[in-house]
């Protein structure tokens, strides 16, 4: 099996051999980002990232044997332009995620609740995020890119990936556990401001 750089040094005499690279990665690429912009913009961001990707063949560096941060690189600056699409998905995911009806057992319904709960806190937390933060939690935890990949993909140093990561989890963890406590209070004070019988 051919390994992605063999792929692009060959692609630049005979341009047919680019679609290996297309059919090992395009299916990769479109999911991350029918997940950060919707199946709506997937289709072209993916067709943008390889005609990109084929216009700076020529800039690959072929010492790099895996691809995928270079590409995962490009379709994230692509994204950038779809960022408007993505606030909006993470603010309809949330309020959908809050109005999502349950109905039969309450084991099930609890769960289901607990679920759609944590997933509007999620994606608050996540449209309320710096947007540097975001698309580098994003390319961890959607991509699959290690420290290493997403430093390729966002041309940085692997520092910086460590950086924005720890910031991203402590908005995440601190937004989440405020959430908590709001709602523990506003519960207590639900209970507490109730009528009592005499």
């Amino acid at each position: 099996m051919s390994t992605d750089n063999d792929i692009i040094r060959r692609s630049r005499d005979s341009p047919q051999v680019f679609g290996e690279l297309y059919d090992r990665y395009a299916s990769v690429i479109y999911r991350y980002a029918a997940r950060r912009a919707g199946d709506f913009a997937a289709d072209d961001v993916t067709s943008e990232t390889f005609l990109v990707a084929w216009e700076q063949l020529e800039t690959y560096d072929l010492d790099r044997e895996d691809a995928r941060p270079w590409l995962f690189g490009i379709a994230t600056n692509l994204l950038r332009r779809h960022h408007r699409a993505e606030a909006k998905i993470l603010r309809t995911a949330g309020k959908a995620a809050l109005r999502e009806a349950v109905a039969d057992d309450s084991d099930r319904i609890a769960a289901q609740v607990d679920a759609v709960v944590a997933t509007a806190g999620i994606a608050r937390s996540l449209k309320a995020m710096a947007a540097i933060d975001r698309e580098t939690l994003l390319l961890y935890a959607w991509a699959d890119l290690t420290y290493e990949g997403i430093a390729v993909a966002m041309d940085v140093p692997v520092g910086t990936v460590r950086s924005r990561l720890n910031r991203a989890r402590r908005t995440l963890r601190t937004r989440l556990n405020l959430e908590i406590l709001d709602e523990t209070e506003n519960d207590h004070e639900r209970f507490t401001a109730a009528p009592r019988n005499a």
